[in-house]
């Protein structure tokens, strides 16, 4: 189990942006959360499967319409135990 940290700039906020990420790691499995942060950014705490990870990140690169994607940083560590029950806006 791997554990996937990112972080969206850009056009990121007011656009569902948080809404439909969840939507999408639920549906690959994933648990974790998506928030605003307050530079206007949205960070992504997520954990599951490598496969349904580079999903949801190559998601994130383009996110939902309306958004406009200027960088994304992510960082991955193996982990043993979920550190999350669901996937949540928090």
């Amino acid at each position: 189990m791997k554990h996937l940290r990112l972080r969206i700039h850009g056009r990121v906020q007011g656009v569902c942006f948080r809404a439909e990420a969840q939507e999408l790691a639920r549906e690959l499995g994933l648990v974790g959360s998506v928030r605003n942060a307050a530079d206007v950014s949205v960070e992504i705490e997520a954990e599951g499967e490598e496969e349904a990870l580079k999903k949801l990140l190559a998601w994130c690169k383009v996110g939902p319409d309306g958004a406009r994607v200027d960088r994304l940083d992510a960082s991955w560590k193996e982990v043993a135990e979920p550190s999350y029950f669901d996937f949540r806006i928090v």
